[in-house]
C-alpha cells in the first residue's frame, strides 16, 4: 500500500480510536501526514520520537506495541465480544482498523526514511544513513485478536490478576505476594470451605461473602490469597481493599459487573471502633441496598474479631433503655457474611507437625526431640502455635 493511501487508513480508524490519542500512534500519523505534505524535517522528527518511545515501551517493533495495546487497552470491540453480543458494524468496524493497523506495523523503515531524502537537503544525508529501524512485522491478525477477547476478556483484567483499590483506582500488581497452596499446612477445613465457595463463584452461582475471623497468624489472609494459584482459578481476580476505601466499594462492584471473570474483593484485618463511618458503608454493601450484588463478585474479609466491632462494658451497662439492642447492632455487620470461619491457635500435635514440615523444606536437619522442644521454647516466648510462628521459629534456626 502507498504511504498516502495508508495514511488515509489510518484516518479512518473508528473503533479504536482510544488507541489513535497514544504519542506512538500520534506519532506514526505525524511522519505519513507530514511525508504527504513535504514536510521531510518534521517527518524526521516524528520518526526519531516514535523510535524512542518503542524502544522506551520495551517493545522492537511497532507489530509487538500494537499487540499489546490492542490486548491490555479495552475497546468498544473487545468489550462487545467479551459480553458475548454481536454488533455488525462495530465488528466490520474493528476488522477495517486491525487490517489497518498490521499494513502499518508491516511497512519497512526504509520506506519512511527513503520519502524523506527528496524532502531534505545533502547535510541530512548522514543522519538518514544512520537512522535506527524497528522490526516490521505484525504478530497478530484480526482472528487472533478476537479469540484472545473470547479467552481472556481485555484490558487490565487479561493482564493482571491482582489489584490494589486505591483512592477509586484499580492498581494492577504485577507480583502479588500469594502463597502457594503447597506451601500452607493446617486448617484444611477451613481451606476447604472458603475454596469451595471460590469455585461455586467461578461456576457462574451465587456465592457467600466470607469472613474468616481468629487468632493472629493463623493463615487466614493466606487462605485467600492462595485462591489464585489453585487448579482452574484461571479466571478469578484479587481485588484488596483497604477500609479507609470502602466507601468508594459500590462504583468498584458496579464496573466489575458483566465481565468475564470472577472477583474476590479482599479485606484484611477488618475492624471497627464505635462511630466508625465506613461501618455503616460496608454494613450496606454486604445487605441492604436495593441494588444487587454481581454474581461474579464475592467480598471476602479477614479479622482478629468475631464480631469485628469492639464491645466496651458500657455497651453492656449503659444507659440505653434496650441494652441488648445495642449489642445486636454492634454484632449485626458479622453476620451479614453468608459464610463466617474460625480460625483458631492450632493445637501442640498440629504445630510441631508445621514445624516438621517447614524444616523439611527449608533444608534443616536436626534431632526431632531437640527440634520440637526448642519449637515448644519458641512459641512459649511469642504468640502462641500458629503457622506465623512456625515460619519465625524456622527462620531464627537458618
Amino acid at each position: 500500500m502507498e504511504l498516502t493511501a495508508l495514511h488515509a487508513a489510518l484516518l479512518g480508524v473508528s473503533a479504536h480510536r482510544e488507541l489513535m490519542q497514544d504519542p506512538v500512534m500520534l506519532h506514526a500519523e505525524r511522519i505519513l501526514h507530514f511525508l504527504k505534505f513535504k514536510y521531510g524535517a518534521q517527518a524526521l522528527d516524528a520518526y526519531t520520537s516514535l523510535f524512542y518511545d518503542l524502544r522506551k515501551a520495551g517493545c522492537e517493533g511497532l507489530g509487538d506495541w500494537l499487540w499489546d495495546q490492542l490486548r491490555y487497552t479495552e475497546s468498544l470491540y473487545s468489550r462487545l465480544i467479551e459480553a458475548g453480543r454481536s454488533d455488525p458494524a462495530l465488528e466490520n468496524a474493528a476488522r477495517r482498523d486491525v487490517d489497518t493497523l498490521v499494513l502499518l506495523a508491516q511497512t519497512d523503515c526504509d520506506r519512511f526514511i527513503d520519502a524523506m531524502k527528496p524532502l531534505l537537503g545533502s547535510e541530512y544525508a548522514p543522519v538518514l544513513a544512520g537512522l535506527p529501524r524497528w522490526k516490521a512485522a505484525a504478530p497478530f491478525c484480526f482472528d487472533s485478536l478476537t479469540r484472545f477477547y473470547q479467552d481472556h476478556g481485555a484490558g487490565l483484567f487479561a493482564r493482571y490478576r491482582a489489584f490494589l483499590w486505591e483512592a477509586g483506582k484499580l492498581v494492577p500488581v504485577a507480583d502479588p505476594d500469594c502463597p502457594r497452596p503447597e506451601d500452607l499446612l493446617g486448617y484444611e477445613h477451613q481451606r476447604g470451605q472458603v475454596e469451595a465457595n471460590t469455585r461455586l463463584l467461578l461456576s457462574g452461582r451465587q456465592a457467600n461473602n466470607v469472613l474468616l475471623f481468629g487468632d493472629g497468624g493463623t493463615g487466614k489472609s493466606a487462605t485467600i490469597k492462595s485462591m489464585l494459584y489453585l487448579p482452574g482459578m484461571e479466571d478469578l481476580r484479587l481485588i484488596e481493599v483497604e477500609k479507609e476505601n470502602l466507601t468508594g466499594l459500590p462504583s468498584l462492584i458496579r464496573s466489575l459487573e458483566g465481565r468475564r471473570q470472577k472477583f474476590l474483593l479482599f479485606i484484611d484485618d477488618l475492624a471497627f471502633d464505635q462511630d466508625d463511618r465506613t461501618y455503616s458503608a460496608l454494613k450496606t454493601i454486604l445487605e441492604g441496598t436495593l441494588e444487587k450484588r454481581p454474581q461474579n463478585v464475592a467480598i471476602c474479609a479477614t479479622s482478629n474479631r468475631r464480631h469485628l466491632v469492639r464491645q466496651t462494658f458500657a455497651d453492656r451497662a449503659g444507659d440505653e433503655v434496650d441494652t441488648f439492642e445495642t449489642i445486636s447492632e454492634k454484632t449485626a455487620l458479622a453476620e451479614r457474611f453468608g459464610l463466617r470461619i474460625p480460625y483458631l491457635t492450632m493445637n501442640k500435635t498440629s504445630y510441631l507437625a508445621l514445624v516438621d514440615h517447614l524444616a523439611a523444606q527449608a533444608g534443616i536437619q536436626m534431632d526431632p526431640a531437640a527440634l520440637h522442644a526448642q519449637a515448644s521454647t519458641w512459641e512459649i516466648r511469642h504468640a502462641g502455635r500458629t503457622p506465623r510462628v512456625a515460619r519465625q521459629f524456622i527462620a531464627s534456626l537458618q
